[in-house]
């Protein structure tokens, strides 16, 4: 029942990782051979894996993992998928039933322990109820605001016999997402978008769940308007088009947080308002602009910033509706044309500027490289720490679903399994992970995984020596007190890529980058692994400190100068 209903919803990979309890289910894939299951090496990785193959593909990723320790491995990817909206099920046996709340071997309370991280969650103890629990779940998983499902299933019901039928549809009473949006309120966006003066469009990553792509950039179009996206946004508007100022929030550019801060009218598309984006709400909010919500989700709206016109349906079908209630031409407006110079105004600030050195390589200097080399059309996998600020910051993303990463909760070691997601699902794409010497070790056995079933990424380890993000914190909030950031025993990562059966290039001059990218993406067939030795003193700037408004930022090191860590405040040191 469980394989067949995975080839009913067109599930062709299921990454996962046997054990006892789950063994009927991978007895069953043998008989299977339009499913490959890939044998990941920690369930967390296969998780990973069908997260990132959700977010490239827009698709459901499926995981497999068994009872006990096997659903507990794969909660930090079930977090993670949840915090950013990522379509996906996650299928884990269980112990028999009449063993359940006994403590038998390898019981887990698979409910209970992800009841907070999930979309939805099943326990399947009937096996006449298993084929419409499973339609049910890829039905919640993929619709309204998607996200993870996980469909626990005990070892007898997978054992059990019942005849299969699954439902072509599912109706469920409490459960129906709206998609169309109010139509007052979206006239009510018109008015107030037509009446701006300085308008600004924030999209989120709900855009691109929607693919909003095309409304968002005609909603541009018909605004003249700049268009910031966010981490998790980028690429639902072309990064290189006139309009982008690019990333906002925390170790975002100067353009586009004045431009959210200045702006008389914000519409955010599929958008949060999370901390790390405004900053300090209340002032965020005192700015005194006209704030537009639109987002499939109610309980985002209003959460964080009170907002003026909230909308909640679909972002794709609500921008159908809102676009004929704006004028065609509002580019001459003499209003737009000031605008406009204030924006180019701070661009003029080029806050994402940096000193090149021909002696040490900068982080900077090769995420541009690697836009040159794949011409801004690759598939880029990071992990979380500086490199991914920097890969945010300074890979133009042009297109929607190229940019891989772990925005809600920050989940370090997700680039190597997101990689192996999307290699999985576009073989023929250049598929790169950037990461950082700390992300890496986190899930480096995926290493072994990759070769097995010939997956051919090319993994960009900027690598420092410090856990990047930790060590700036410290350096911003802790007088440069490292503690714990920096690591005294790190591989020989290159070394270790070759142990696996891979490629692996150590790289510690400038002058060598670009031709190592090169030689890299050449390889067709082979994984190669590019140790990028990087200046360890390099930080993320411009900044924006925890609590600060969305233009109190730093720009530089030298920004700090006479300032205390806070635990020297707090201990009356001087």
């Amino acid at each position: 029942m469980v394989v067949s209903a995975l080839h009913r919803e067109g599930i062709d990979t299921v990454w996962g990782y046997p054990g006892g309890a789950v063994l009927p289910i991978y007895d069953a894939l043998l008989a299977a051979p339009s499913i490959t299951n890939v044998l990941v090496r920690h369930e967390q990785a296969a998780v990973h894996a069908a997260d990132g193959y959700a977010r490239a593909t827009g698709k459901v990723g499926v995981a497999l993992v068994t009872s006990g320790p096997g659903v507990t491995n794969a909660v930090t990817g079930i977090a993670t998928a949840y915090f950013d909206s990522i379509p996906i099920v996650v299928i884990c046996a269980n112990v028999p039933t009449d063993a359940i709340g006994k403590d038998a071997f390898q019981e887990c309370d698979a409910v209970g322990l992800t009841r907070s991280i999930v979309k939805h969650n099943f326990l399947v103890v009937n096996v006449e109820q298993l084929a419409s629990t499973l339609k049910k779940a890829f039905h919640i998983a993929a619709t309204g605001r998607p996200g993870p499902v996980v469909v626990d299933i005990p070892k007898d019901v997978l054992q059990a016999y019942a005849p299969f039928v699954y439902p072509q549809t599912v109706e469920l009473r409490s459960y129906r997402p709206r998609t169309e949006g109010h139509a007052g309120q979206i006239q009510r966006a018109a008015e107030a978008l037509r009446r701006a003066q300085r308008p600004c469009i924030l999209v989120g990553g709900g855009a691109i769940a929607a693919a909003a792509a095309d409304e968002v950039a005609h909603l541009a179009g018909r605004l003249d308007a700049p268009v910031a996206c966010t981490l998790m946004g980028l690429g639902a508007f072309p990064g290189t088009h006139g309009q982008s100022v690019g990333m906002p929030g925390m170790h975002g550019t100067y353009e586009a947080n004045h431009a959210m801060q200045h702006s008389d009218v914000l519409i955010a598309l599929g958008a949060r308002f999370d901390d790390r984006v405004i900053g300090n709400p209340d002032d965020f909010r005192r700015a005194g602009k006209t704030i537009i919500q639109i987002d499939i989700d109610p309980a985002t709206i209003d959460k964080r910033v009170r907002v003026d016109v909230p909308i909640v349906g679909d972002v794709k079908t609500v921008l159908r509706a809102l676009l004929p209630l704006l004028p065609e031409e509002t580019a001459e407006m003499p209003s737009r044309l000031a605008w406009w110079r204030d924006i180019d105004s701070w661009r003029g600030r080029a806050c994402l500027a940096y000193v090149h050195d021909d002696t040490v390589i900068k982080p900077q200097f090769v995420l541009e490289k690697l836009w040159e080399v794949t011409r801004g059309d690759a598939y880029v996998c990071s992990d979380v720490g500086q490199h991914q600020m920097w890969a945010a910051q300074r890979y133009a993303f042009d297109k929607p679903r190229r940019w891989i990463n772990s925005g809600g909760l920050g989940t370090m070691g997700v680039g190597l399994p997101y990689a192996m997601g999307v290699k999985r699902a576009f073989p023929d794409a250049d598929v790169v992970t950037v990461t950082g010497d700390g992300s890496i070790q986190m899930c480096s056995q995926e290493l072994s995984t990759c070769r097995q079933y010939g997956l051919d990424v090319k993994i960009v380890s900027l690598n420092n020596g410090y856990l990047g993000m930790v060590k700036q914190l410290q350096h911003v909030h802790y007088g440069d007190r490292y503690s714990n950031s920096y690591m005294d025993a790190l591989p020989d990562f290159a070394a270790l890529a070759r142990a696996y059966g891979h490629v692996g290039l150590r790289v510690d001059q400038p002058c060598d980058v670009e031709a190592a990218l090169r030689e890299a993406l050449a390889m067709k067939g082979r994984a190669v692994f590019l140790d990028m030795i990087v200046d360890p003193s390099e930080n993320v700037w411009p900044m924006v400190r925890a609590g600060s408004g969305l233009t109190d930022m730093l720009f530089k090191s030298a920004d700090l100068k006479g300032e205390v860590g806070v635990d020297a405040l707090h201990s009356g040191a001087s």
